[in-house]
């Protein structure tokens, strides 16, 4: 993370405000993935109410939908993830360039089930995530109808971002994060490679979890790679923060600054991206273990980013809660100003 983005984010935080925004676009996915966080039974937290069963909008009231969120929460970035929003590409057609406009940094989180417009590459905020599940055999199984002969036809025009999900399956084959590495730094559209790791809900038994012999070798394995693939773009701080995730989400920076909202444009999913009750004993996501990477860092002898970071989150609450009050003695105050007015007239 770069410092000007660093001190946009604190300015954000000081105000009561969290710099991240994060909309399930849709609810509708061409997919089934096994282990996709999104349709799990907790995922909203709401008994009886998955994703697939929340309304969502179209056309027109979606935009504007998006916007009028956007314009409530003040977001620094925002990732648009699902389903997969390329569902619903015609209002992306128009709410993008928008986005844009407004000066707005976003991530596109997609499978490329569709092609991806030319167009958007103009779009300098804009960052095409394309989420692949390993080489191609694995992915084309798990990810169907989104196979990698369809992703490279989809992407033939753009430069993407790619992400992916290690799984415990992944490494049963010596070598096989490397042959990934390598299949993506040879291809013309790839701009940079991200790898997060399977995150689990508490008391899963899901067959994707590494175990703890897995995971060290996957870590060791990402150190290793970077060295000799520049476009894995990860930080080896960010890596060894695999070693040991935020014990909970309130202790996640990445879970404090972002602000989580599903298909209708009001349910809240918490108490991260992932809702329901997630492992963070085992939680792998990048972006989480990027912002602990930040928060490790030391600004000065015995003063941490993450030290600085509370102090501020604790000062923009005071700030939201000055706030409150003043807007509630607002309301109070008018009816009384009223009353006297009407009792002069009479």
């Amino acid at each position: 993370m770069k410092t000007s983005e660093v001190l946009h984010a604190w300015g954000a935080i000081l105000a009561g405000r969290r710099p991240s925004l994060s909309i399930e676009l849709t609810r509708e996915c061409p997919l089934r993935c096994p282990g996709c966080y999104a349709y799990e039974d907790a995922h909203l937290g709401t008994a009886g109410i998955t994703l697939r069963q929340l309304s969502d909008s179209k056309g027109s009231a979606l935009v504007q939908g998006v916007l009028r969120v956007v314009e409530e929460r003040r977001p620094l970035h925002l990732s648009l993830v699902g389903g997969d929003p390329l569902v619903r590409y015609r209002e992306l057609l128009e709410l993008l360039p928008e986005l844009d406009r407004r000066g707005i940094h976003v991530q596109l989180v997609t499978s490329a089930f569709r092609e991806i417009p030319a167009e958007w590459n103009a779009l300098s905020r804009l960052n095409i995530v394309v989420s692949v599940d390993g080489l191609q055999p694995e992915h084309d199984v798990r990810r169907k109808p989104a196979t990698y002969e369809r992703i490279l036809k989809c992407i033939a025009h753009s430069r993407v971002s790619v992400h992916c999900t290690i799984t415990s399956q992944m490494m049963h084959r010596e070598g096989y994060l490397e042959e990934f590495v390598k299949f993506w730094s040879l291809r013309k559209e790839t701009k940079r490679i991200w790898f997060s790791i399977f995150t689990p809900q508490k008391g899963a038994v899901d067959p994707e979890i590494l175990t703890v012999q897995e995971r060290t070798r996957a870590i060791a394995e990402l150190l290793r790679l970077r060295e000799v693939y520049p476009l894995l773009d990860m930080y080896a701080s960010a890596i060894k923060e695999f070693e040991h995730p935020p014990a909970s989400p309130r202790d996640c920076i990445f879970a404090s600054t972002t602000t989580t909202i599903s298909a209708d444009l009001k349910t809240r999913v918490t108490p991260c991206q992932f809702g329901g009750d997630p492992n963070c004993s085992q939680c792998g996501c990048i972006a989480s273990m990027g912002l602990a990477a930040v928060g490790h860092h030391q600004l000065l002898p015995g003063i941490t980013t993450g030290q600085i970071f509370t102090v501020s989150q604790l000062i923009g609450r005071s700030v939201n809660a000055l706030r409150s009050f003043g807007q509630s003695n607002e309301a109070v105050v008018e009816p009384e100003v009223e009353v006297e007015e009407e009792t002069r007239v009479a």
